[in-house]
């Protein structure tokens, strides 16, 4: 659980952030979609919410990844 605690308030690589805030905005995007008043297709339904699944996963996964000091350090001795 420590371990969770750092990673989630470490340093995210540029990249990830990217990733995490490309799949947060996928996932309210979706969440709309699931949330409109409106009847909306079965399909469409059905996809939002793989788009909710997907992007929540993806966002907190981006959000865990950490720089990795060693690799850095050999890069820039």
């Amino acid at each position: 659980m420590k371990e969770l605690k750092r990673r989630w308030t470490a340093k995210t690589p540029k990249f990830w952030k990217k990733v995490r805030n490309i799949a947060i905005t996928l996932g309210a995007v979706a969440g709309v979609i699931l949330t409109a008043p409106i009847a909306l297709p079965a399909a469409v339904i059905t996809a939002a919410g793989y788009v909710v699944t997907a992007g929540t996963v993806a966002a907190t996964l981006s959000q865990l990844t950490v720089e990795d000091k060693k690799e850095e350090e050999i890069v820039n001795p």
